[in-house]
């Protein structure tokens, strides 16, 4: 993609959910209809578009999008429908009888509890782990794909370039604990019933509206400091980490396929915020003492698989700071992504 200012959300989102020739192909080699389940939260809303989009292009007009969430932002529900997804109006939690959920052959489970983890980690624990049970029991005969975080992986240094698949999780906090839970509990479904799981690891998307590069760039525009304790971190564009979620599908597995999500770069948080500045023609205020280590992914198995993102970092830095100078809407939620301690 090529640097170019977005004119505004509308824009944004058009980009976010327009499916690539390798999406497409993908879809067009599988069958029946989707459910997304958690389809209201960040991620969700263009995850679904994309896969309504991507599978009339395959050819799958007949197949259904199901976008599964409580959907309190009635403007959110609005533009599914608008997009042609069926939108379920359900919530995971209060409800015990998931046999008014659809039926489907193909899953994305991306419901989650993580900010308030700390203070409330019972929640965090009925929602990332005890959830999943209910959930894959109802889902036994499908292909899964559940989103998880890199937060289950211990910090590692930049230079060891990052924790592949095959490091040992050691999750800090209970927010990155329930999490491992949540993928544990997922892996019992496909040892013991034979369920298809794919299982995505992922640091951090960027929506523009949110993430990394959002919360570092505020920062920078409002003249506040920037801590570099955390003095590295992994970004990857938004819509190719939509794909690779609905990619992955086709890579479930009772032995249970798991992929880190993120791009390739390992960035600098101290030349990221100094790029800022330059662009957006501020002081920048560096504070904290680096750290050795921090919470990075080893995306080779990710690229290998599915390709590079269509955005590298340093074009989604231009990007971000374009859409910071110029007003457009920020969603108001911190990744809290330079947390070192794991109390979300």
């Amino acid at each position: 993609m090529t640097v170019q200012a977005f004119a505004g959300e509308a824009e944004l989102e058009d980009v976010l959910t327009t499916p690539s020739d390798a999406l497409v192909a993908d879809l067009a080699q599988g069958s029946g209809d989707l459910v997304i389940l958690g389809a209201g939260g960040k991620m969700g809303p263009t995850l679904a578009v994309l896969a309504r989009r991507g599978m009339d292009a395959a050819g799958r007009g007949s197949d259904q999008v199901h976008a599964v969430s409580r959907f309190g932002d009635g403007a959110v529900r609005d533009r599914l429908e608008a997009a042609g997804v069926r939108v379920v109006s359900f919530d995971l939690i209060e409800n015990d009888d998931f046999s008014a959920l659809p039926d489907a052959p193909n899953v994305v489970f991306m419901v989650g509890a993580k900010f308030g983890a700390s203070t409330a980690p019972s929640w965090a624990w009925e929602v990332n782990a005890a959830l999943p049970d209910r959930v894959a029991r109802r889902y036994r005969d499908s292909a899964i794909a559940v989103m998880s975080t890199g937060n289950v992986y211990p910090f590692v240094t930049a230079a060891s370039g990052g924790a592949s698949e095959d490091v040992a999780p050691a999750p800090i906090g209970e927010y990155a604990q329930s999490c491992l839970g949540r993928e544990r509990v997922f892996e019992f479904g496909a040892q013991e019933r034979g369920t298809r799981v794919s299982i995505i690891r992922l640091n951090y998307a960027i929506d523009l509206r949110y993430g990394v590069l959002a919360d570092i760039a505020s920062a920078v525009h409002a003249g506040q400091p920037v801590s570099v304790a955390t003095a590295t971190v992994n970004v990857v564009w938004q819509g190719y980490a939509n794909e690779v979620v609905l990619r992955s599908i086709a890579h479930a597995s009772s032995d249970v396929f798991t992929v880190n999500l993120t791009g390739p770069e390992i960035l600098s948080v101290a030349a990221v915020a100094r790029r800022f500045g330059e662009l957006l023609g501020r002081d920048v205020d560096l504070i904290d003492e680096p750290q050795p280590t921090a919470l990075l992914n080893d995306s080779r198995r990710c690229m290998a698989l599915f390709g590079y993102p269509s955005v590298a970092a340093d074009t989604l830095i231009a990007l971000q700071a374009a859409w910071v100078e110029a007003g457009h809407p920020m969603s108001a939620k911190p990744t809290k992504w330079a947390v070192r301690d794991g109390r979300f």
